[in-house]
């Protein structure tokens, strides 16, 4: 999120490579990013920094899967509570252009359409989609921040005009839970509920889950737990997770990707790392498995 940003160019090419060079795939993006954090208020700088890291490192596009986003720059640059530039056909058109060059490839394994827009006709979404999968610029679609029935009736318009249909969604989602009523996000269906990942395992789709660590709070000292996470159930969850850690050997946000990837319906954790130990110990946690004894303990703190 914050390549060419807040995190340097060279740096993020080290990330990169190591990501890759621990067999690392998909590398996970957006147009809108970082438009609150850049001079100009637009987004792209992330697209930009990742394009030149692939146009430097020949051979290196058929080793990465890329997924990139739309939907959510502002209209006006800087702007966050003012409309955005949506989902339109000529927006969805026009954005994925804009990335692919950005990106210098000529495809994205995986376009995401980042925020809703009500404002314009779902069929209309779906048929620009759809003309992305047909061309190939495009492999498969996915919706981020989307209620569970707008994505199936999504799917269903795309299954009538016989185009690829959503197969992903990407949401909030960690080991604590939001308090009933609360949002951790801007968006309204942002946080992953149960219902949304019961529909996605139903259709075979994935699940994606950012935020995965809460920005550092479960390790970080002082990181402060959102408020929406204020709540009894938190103190019985964290209790658990700490607990677990400390038996694993572990640090607590080791043990949240661990449980989020290794779940009944696997959550695909992204991680926004900004320096190599970090990135390293996120490998190195989604590649322990946890034993079912502790896994259970997790799920069941905080249900009483």
């Amino acid at each position: 999120m914050n390549f060419g940003t807040t995190v340097p160019e060279a740096d993020a090419h080290v990330l990169l490579d190591r990501f890759v060079e621990r067999g690392g795939r998909w590398i996970d993006t957006a147009d809108c990013y970082a438009f609150w954090r850049g001079g100009t208020g637009r987004g792209g700088d992330s697209e930009e920094v990742l394009g030149r890291w692939l146009a430097s490192r020949p051979g290196m596009r058929d080793r990465v899967l890329l997924a990139t986003k739309t939907g959510a720059e502002p209209a006006v640059p800087g702007v966050a509570d003012g409309p955005r530039t949506g989902l339109s056909a000529r927006a969805v058109r026009s954005a994925a252009q804009a990335s692919l060059r950005r990106l210098g490839v000529d495809r994205v394994d995986l376009f995401w359409i980042h925020m809703e827009d009500r404002a314009t006709e779902l069929a209309e979404t779906v048929d620009a989609l759809a003309e992305l999968t047909d061309s190939g610029r495009a492999l498969r679609v996915g919706a981020s921040n989307h209620p569970a029935w707008r994505v199936e009736q999504a799917r269903a318009l795309a299954a009538a005009r016989g185009a690829r249909p959503l197969d992903a969604v990407q949401l909030s989602h960690s080991y604590l839970r939001p308090r009933p009523g609360t949002l951790t996000t801007e968006h309204r269906f942002g946080d992953l509920s149960e219902e949304q990942l019961d529909h996605a395992a139903a259709n075979g789709m994935e699940v994606w889950a950012y935020t995965p660590l809460l920005r550092g709070a479960y390790d970080v000292a002082d990181r402060e737990l959102p408020r929406a996470y204020h709540h009894p159930g938190s103190t019985a969850r964290s209790a658990a997770l700490a607990s677990v850690a400390d038996e694993l050997g572990l640090s607590a946000g080791q043990v949240v990707l661990s449980w989020l990837a290794g779940g009944q319906v696997p959550v695909l954790p992204i991680l926004g790392a900004s320096r190599p130990w970090q990135l390293d110990a996120a490998l190195d946690a989604v590649a322990t498995p946890l034993p079912p004894e502790l896994r259970r303990r997790l799920d069941e703190a905080g249900t009483d």
